[in-house]
């Protein structure tokens, strides 16, 4: 415990678990900032950030600043004199200025072995590109997107059934305990910053919704880790054609296995054995899980009791 004063900035349910980290270890977290309230779900309503909704709960200031490159926020936050800022998956860039207010520096908890997988979405990247093994980096901010000194690092392996709703939560866990061990190393001066190697470096944009689209040529293991790299944050998509028409779909969980047909192809249905086979470019993939159009999520099993899909049908991009 110390008395010097935190400001964290944060957004998702992995900068709670990093929040909470400092909260139940007693460090002085003087406010917090996270995103604005934005709508969601079908009626559009308002939904709060986790952070803020945590912040609330335990009566920490919250600030939701629309832009970090405003004078007035930057005086703000000079004005509450941080000795040290936290940031865990705020999203968004911090101007110069900002990075230059606390004593001990920025420090970032970032979702991957850096210098792999800078950017906005190393966590959902790390899966899609097929990664057997991520991590947690301590790092201090620099003018860069991810380029700062890093201070510690924390391996994970990542199954191959593991989606990214999971991998975040592993990354909460490991994240807060890295950075609790790492925060008094920063205040006693005993901690090692160490370069990036620019040489090695690889960046993960976010995530745009033209790649949600399955395309059933490409093999079955690449869609397989595109599934479970977005879910279930975003859900990816397809389109069922029948003899009953043509409809939406979303795929929530999957598993790879043998099969060969034309690409789309439902080879095989069986509400049993809750597997639904579809033929990809190689191999094919066992939908575990899917979301049909207007319909909440749920079992394979269920969807072909229903009648809604037969073999023979055809999943499509388009």
């Amino acid at each position: 415990m110390t008395d010097k004063k935190i400001i964290f900035f944060g957004t998702p349910e992995f900068a709670v678990s990093i929040l909470d980290g400092l909260v139940t270890h007693n460090y002085n977290v003087i406010s917090v900032y996270t995103q604005t309230d934005k709508p969601k779900g079908r009626g559009n309503k308002m939904q709060s950030p986790p952070v803020k909704e945590y912040a609330e709960a335990h009566n920490i200031p919250v600030f939701q600043p629309k832009t970090l490159r405003d004078d007035a926020i930057i005086e703000k936050i000079r004005a509450e004199a941080p000795d040290m800022i936290v940031v865990a998956a705020y999203g968004k860039i911090f101007p110069g200025s900002l990075l230059q207010i606390p004593r001990y520096g920025c420090i970032n908890v970032h979702g991957s072995l850096l210098p792999k997988y800078r950017g906005a979405a190393p966590v959902q990247r790390s899966i899609i590109n097929g990664e057997t093994e991520t991590g947690v980096t301590i790092m201090r901010m620099d003018a860069g997107c991810d380029t700062g000194d890093m201070i510690a690092k924390s391996e994970i392996i990542i199954p191959s059934d593991m989606n990214c709703g999971q991998l975040f939560t592993k990354m909460g866990e490991i994240g807060s305990a890295l950075l609790l061990d790492t925060i008094p190393q920063i205040f006693d001066g005993s901690a090692i910053y160490e370069k990036q190697d620019e040489s090695i470096a690889t960046y993960s944009p976010k995530i745009e919704k033209s790649e949600l689209l399955l395309d059933f040529n490409r093999p079955a293991k690449e869609l397989h880790d595109l599934i479970r790299g977005v879910y279930p944050l975003l859900a990816c998509g397809c389109y069922q054609n029948s003899e009953r028409g043509k409809k939406g779909l979303r795929i929530a969980k999957t598993e790879v296995c043998d099969g060969k047909g034309t690409p789309g192809t439902v080879l095989f249905a069986d509400a049993k054995q809750n597997s639904l086979i579809v033929a990809c470019g190689d191999g094919a993939l066992d939908i575990k899980e899917l979301i049909p159009e207007g319909k909440q999520k749920m079992s394979c099993a269920d969807y072909i009791r229903g009648r809604q899909i037969s073999e023979g049908d055809i999943l499509s991009k388009g």
